[in-house]
């Protein structure tokens, strides 16, 4: 059966979507997982993928062209499929009753079957990334019965690549909330409905869950939402309430050994953002009466005693973060035939080159930022490791944007530096650090973390010698880079002390031959041992 595809919400604020790119043409195949089109949202241009098997039959915007949200981008079903019924359901004027698979921000959906009192409007899971399925709500910002203005931040919601902000696009009097703090639900949910004062809206909640667009239970307990939303404080120095914060002041705090309960919030409801954290001056007197609630807050896990002998098991539920990781890379490590090149460079004289460069003030690179720049230079050398493998074509990327592998809590974010190769070695260590600093904070935006044409993964500080990496697809090779060793090196036909650094290069043979790989690595190579070649 024919399924309409819509314009999709890639953006928290995204209203209309250009077509940039399209990757499929009508007639062809199309496989779960394939990238349909690159569309411009207003903060990036980004892959769409589709998330049905099928034959595209129908193109509804033409590249170059904009249309807003929800409006009908493609059609995919079997070849000859009759679907002059779905164009035409298109082309009237309510043309979401033909677009069940995607539900609207508002109150579209449940047209159909429940009539929406006027001024309700329906706010479902937003798409926050184009590769989230499922989103988390980590924190309500409003609780039931709270006035929500246009612009007001409703909730903190965890997408497989970050938390973000959700701001509310419509303004009245918060109804119901359909996804608790802690739980999970898939794109478009119910995740809170908007109206007047008092408006009755058991209904609508209710045929959402009949409909099978949330979880049975989270209906079921909206008493129990409304009852622990409103007993939670909006002072955030109540000993006994929960502490409103964003996530990266909570980190600050933690970083700092701040006791959150002490800090007056400057944010919406007394929110603590970073701003009051930083200017936070620590008080002896009050440290007495509330740093008992911090302690509890911020004390690490206490792990279950097991006696010698017992088998004891705990469970962790997957993060969208790392179901995402695991997803992409079992698709890159059984689709791409991944093969490894490994060298080892003569790091000395890059010792000496970054202690030198080290002495500027304010100036602090990394032998990682030498890595970058030196994968950037050769890459201009060697495009076609620079490249990306498409069932019709090779795409050779003349421009070099690498990805930097970031290890957090949850897994593993990639941010990427933009036109690497026309960065200087301290705009690359500057630009690494802020990234990997919100990595770590979880406030990447979708935006920072995609476009990369290479990626490079860097396990040295943690003393590894060498290893191998998954390849970070679109992309074509990824460079795994181990840790600077001191030992006895040949020289000029004399063993002396040296200092040594293992590079594996892993490669997808669709695009990169054995000869071209080893190439790319003799150029890094020549690069890392000279490093003043990098600065000409």
């Amino acid at each position: 059966m024919a399924v309409v595809i819509t314009m999709p919400r890639l953006s928290d604020t995204m209203t209309e979507g250009v077509v940039a790119t399209w990757l499929k043409k009508v007639g062809d195949t199309v496989k779960e997982g394939d990238i349909l089109a690159e569309i411009e949202t207003d903060k990036a241009t980004m892959e769409f993928e589709s998330f049905n098997a099928g034959t595209l039959l129908h193109i509804g915007i033409q590249e170059g062209e904009s249309a807003p949200v929800d409006s009908l981008l493609a059609i995919i079903g079997a070849p000859g499929e009759d679907i002059s019924a779905l164009l035409s359901g298109a082309n009237a004027s309510a043309p979401k009753a033909e677009t069940a698979p995607v539900a609207e921000a508002t109150t579209e959906a449940p047209k159909a079957t429940v009539e929406i009192p006027t001024g309700v409007k329906v706010v479902t899971m937003p798409r926050l990334s184009d590769t989230m399925t499922d989103g988390t709500v980590a924190t309500w910002l409003k609780k039931v019965g709270d006035t929500v203005k246009e612009g007001d931040i409703l909730a903190e919601i965890e997408t497989d690549k970050a938390t973000m902000e959700f701001e509310s696009f419509n303004a009245g009097t918060l109804l119901y909330i359909g996804v608790s703090e802690g739980q999970t639900a898939p794109v478009d949910s119910i995740l809170a409905i908007i109206g007047p004062a008092g408006t009755d809206v058991s209904g609508i909640a209710a045929n959402f869950t009949a409909n099978g667009s949330v979880e049975a239970p989270k209906a079921a307990a909206s008493v129990e939402v409304k009852t622990e939303t409103t007993a939670a404080p909006v002072q955030t120095t109540n000993a006994g309430g929960r502490i409103f914060a964003s996530p990266l002041a909570k980190k600050i705090a933690q970083d700092k050994g701040i006791d959150l309960s002490q800090v007056k919030g400057s944010g919406e409801n007394g929110r603590i953002v970073k701003g009051d954290v930083e200017g936070f001056t620590p008080q002896a007197a009050a440290t007495q009466t509330v740093s008992a609630p911090a302690a509890t807050t911020t004390a690490p896990v206490v792990k279950p005693f097991v006696p010698a002998g017992e088998k004891f098991q705990e469970e962790i539920k997957n993060s969208q973060m790392r179901k995402t990781i695991a997803r992409r890379l079992a698709e890159s490590k059984f689709t791409a035939p991944h093969y490894y090149l490994t060298i080892e460079v003569a790091m000395d004289e890059a010792m000496k080159s970054r202690a030198v460069i080290n002495t500027v003030p304010d100036t602090k690179v990394s032998f990682n930022d030498m890595v970058v720049k030196a994968c950037a230079m050769a890459l201009k050398k060697h495009p076609q490791v620079n490249s990306q493998w498409r069932e019709d074509a090779m795409i050779i990327n003349h421009h070099v944007n690498i990805g930097v592998a970031v290890a957090v809590e949850d897994g593993l974010v990639v941010p990427v530096l933009n036109f690497t190769d026309q960065m200087s070695l301290t705009q690359i260590g500057a630009a690494v650090k802020d990234l990997a600093g919100k990595a770590k904070n979880k406030k990447l935006t979708p935006a920072e973390m995609e476009g990369s044409t290479f990626t490079v993964s860097n396990l040295g500080m943690f003393g590894i010698q060498s290893f191998t990496s998954i390849i970070n697809q679109p992309n074509s090779a990824i460079l795994s880079v181990g840790a600077i060793e001191e030992k006895p090196v040949v020289r000029n036909g004399q063993i002396v002390v040296g200092n040594t650094m293992t590079v594996t290069l892993a490669c997808d043979h669709r695009t990169v031959d054995g000869a071209t790989g080893a190439q790319f690595l003799q150029t890094l190579r020549q690069y890392l041992e000279n490093p003043v070649t990098m600065l000409a």
